[in-house]
């Protein structure tokens, strides 16, 4: 929810994340939309969300590997974790889960796959393991 009380939901089958405001039945489409896909405008099974103070959607983008960023309004968004295919390497994820971001922009990961929680400061093209990784 943001603080104006609006719900965001992710939809794995449809591949996309509509907000909800008080009293919508059918919510607006905030992330995806475009059926299955890795283009910037699409998503694979998303499955967390996050929202910042600007609006702004982070969606784990479980089936691609990364984390998007949708500004308000936009009709694509930005990769700003992994996005290099799936792997343990500190530029990629591997079925990301739980995203929260700070207030400075950074951007915190369950990297399911790899066992591990990752940080990814505001622009980084890699990230940094801050727990876990090291197997089950």
């Amino acid at each position: 929810m943001d603080e104006n009380g609006s719900l965001y939901i992710t939809d794995g089958g449809k591949n996309e994340v509509r907000r909800y405001r008080r009293g919508e039945s059918q919510g607006t489409v905030v992330a995806g939309g475009n059926g299955y896909g890795n283009r910037l405008d699409q998503l694979s099974y998303p499955r967390y969300v996050f929202v910042d103070r600007d609006h702004s959607v982070y969606v784990s983008d479980e089936g691609n590997h990364r984390v998007m960023k949708w500004m308000e309004g936009a009709k694509q968004g930005i990769v700003v974790a992994g996005g290099q295919g799936q792997g343990n390497d500190l530029t990629q994820l591997s079925y990301p889960l739980g995203v929260v971001v700070d207030q400075l922009g950074t951007v915190y990961v369950a990297d399911r796959g790899n066992n591990r929680i990752m940080r990814w400061p505001k622009g980084a093209t890699q990230g940094s393991v801050i727990v876990g990784g090291n197997g089950k």
